[in-house]
């Protein structure tokens, strides 16, 4: 036995089965939008149990890699990015304490950089795109009373999210775009907002997604990357303090 077939048997089955579907759709075999053969066909061919077999295929298509059709089969799927990143999305839901404050420091890695592409690709239209949302944000967050209209905040919110996903769309990188959206999390910025509605100080927000924004109609890649970065690290300073009065 070579090793290689050595450390293939000690493989779980189930996961062997897995592998070797994608295998195939990597090399080609299997193109997006093929029929897979039966569960029985692929079983034999693959030399798993039928049992093994299944549990793959569920484990692939709740992967997003393959769809089950009602009466018409297993199928790839078109293996858009955003399908394949779906259960990403859920890392920053549910993250809490320095796991969330690690969320922010990958934040801070992509989010700059994909600002600056934004500036140097950005049409009139995106950019007037852009405009109305900045909009939504300020007629929702422009003040820090508590009494604040409840479904106008719950916009402004919204309209932080929407801005900066399309700022990610104007890159024109699908990958990256479905990476952002699984690093967002509207209930972390309605907790951001909520935060700093309490100290008083949404002001901090609203300029920088201001001061971005001017970057971007200026077209100026390197004020867009800067903006970025200040206000990823606005919101991390603030997610540490928080942390640490919780703690207290």
């Amino acid at each position: 036995m070579t090793p290689t077939e050595s450390a293939d048997r000690s493989v779980p089955v189930t996961q062997r089965a897995i592998e070797r579907i994608k295998e195939r759709i990597a090399d080609g075999t299997l193109k997006p939008g093929d029929r897979l053969p039966t569960e029985r066909e692929l079983a034999s061919d693959l030399g798993v149990s039928r049992s093994s077999m299944r549990e793959a295929i569920r484990a692939l298509t709740t992967l997003g890699v393959l769809e089950a059709r009602h009466g018409a089969g297993v199928y790839v799927t078109s293996l858009r990015p955003a399908d394949l990143l779906e259960t990403f999305s859920v890392l920053a839901e549910v993250s809490q304490g320095e796991t969330l404050i690690e969320v922010l420091q990958v934040r801070r890695m992509l989010e700059p950089a994909a600002t600056a592409l934004a500036a140097a690709r950005a049409d009139d239209a995106q950019l007037r795109r852009l405009g109305e949302i900045l909009n939504r944000m300020e007629a929702g967050g422009g003040s820090d009373e508590a009494d604040a209209d409840a479904d106008a905040y719950a916009d402004t919110v919204s309209a932080d999210l929407t801005f900066h996903q399309a700022i990610v769309e104007i890159t024109g990188n699908a990958t990256l775009a479905a990476i952002n959206d699984g690093l967002s999390s509207r209930t972390f910025n309605a907790r951001v907002w909520r935060g700093h509605r309490e100290a008083g100080i949404t002001a901090r927000l609203r300029e920088d997604h201001e001061r971005i924004y001017r970057a971007l109609q200026a077209r100026d890649p390197d004020a867009a990357r800067a903006a970025a970065t200040m206000h990823v690290l606005e919101v991390e300073r603030w997610l540490r303090a928080d942390l640490t009065d919780d703690v207290g």
